[in-house]
């Protein structure tokens, strides 16, 4: 089985987030918000690439895999989970390059999918983890640190 991590940013320091990654031995981290922005520092996209570099691993930015601005204003409003994770399923059917550039990575290294909520049954990346997995069988679904 090849792992394929996600994980979120919220709730770690730069370094406790960077041990993380290092002990899982993951080689790309693929950003998986539509912005790669954060009030929180080191982890807006050139920082975030440039401290991931420094430490040996890459960094790419999937924005078409990214939740949608209105579909996070109403999940914030209430919006159920399941609702969302169908409608955000069809996103995910009209962007076939970026989940082949996906599964390509996936397949070839040791990635993980990152964006800020620490929960992945309340993240779009552990939507994005399991339609890519379906697909292929030998992708196993790892949350990091997630209890």
């Amino acid at each position: 089985m090849t792992p394929l991590c996600t994980i979120g940013y919220e709730g770690y320091s730069a370094d406790e987030w960077l041990e993380s990654l290092a002990a899982n031995r993951v080689e790309i981290v693929v950003d998986v918000r539509e912005m790669p922005l954060s009030r929180k520092p080191g982890f807006s996209k050139t920082r975030l690439a440039e401290m991931l570099r420094s430490t040996g691993i890459d960094y790419v930015h999937l924005r078409s895999l990214g939740n949608p601005k209105a579909y996070r204003d109403r999940l914030r409003d209430g919006w159920d989970f399941v609702e969302f994770a169908d409608e955000y399923r069809r996103i995910l059917d009209a962007q076939p390059e970026a989940v082949d550039a996906l599964l390509t990575l996936a397949i070839h290294r040791r990635i993980c999918l990152v964006c800020f909520e620490e929960d992945p049954a309340a993240c779009h990346r552990s939507i994005v983890a399991e339609y890519v997995s379906e697909s292929r069988p030998e992708l196993q679904v790892s949350h990091l640190r997630y209890a």
